[in-house]
């Protein structure tokens, strides 16, 4: 247990942003899982649409800090290439 003010504060500034770390991760996981719904059973006009909305809440959480930059690109990379995959088929 941290003794001193300063060491107590960086705790609960540490348990708060950790909070707010998890929700973010949990709020894309969930539009990824979204998108991959929409790829399967969705038009590629609804899944194009979505995918917009996706590539900025990749970058904002990006901005964030929650994930790397480079994992921000390399998600929404394939992301695309998923969508032109669907839409080469159709």
């Amino acid at each position: 247990m941290a003794h001193s003010l300063s060491a107590q504060k960086r705790v609960r500034q540490n348990i708060k942003r950790r909070a707010l770390n998890r929700w973010r991760k949990r709020d894309l996981h969930d539009a990824l899982v979204e998108y991959d719904e929409a790829i399967l059973h969705a038009s590629v006009e609804d899944a194009q649409k979505q995918l917009t909305d996706l590539y900025k809440l990749i970058d904002r959480t990006a901005a964030k800090g929650v994930i790397h930059r480079k994992t921000a690109d390399r998600k929404k990379s394939r992301l695309a290439a998923r969508l032109n995959a669907k839409a080469a088929t159709a």
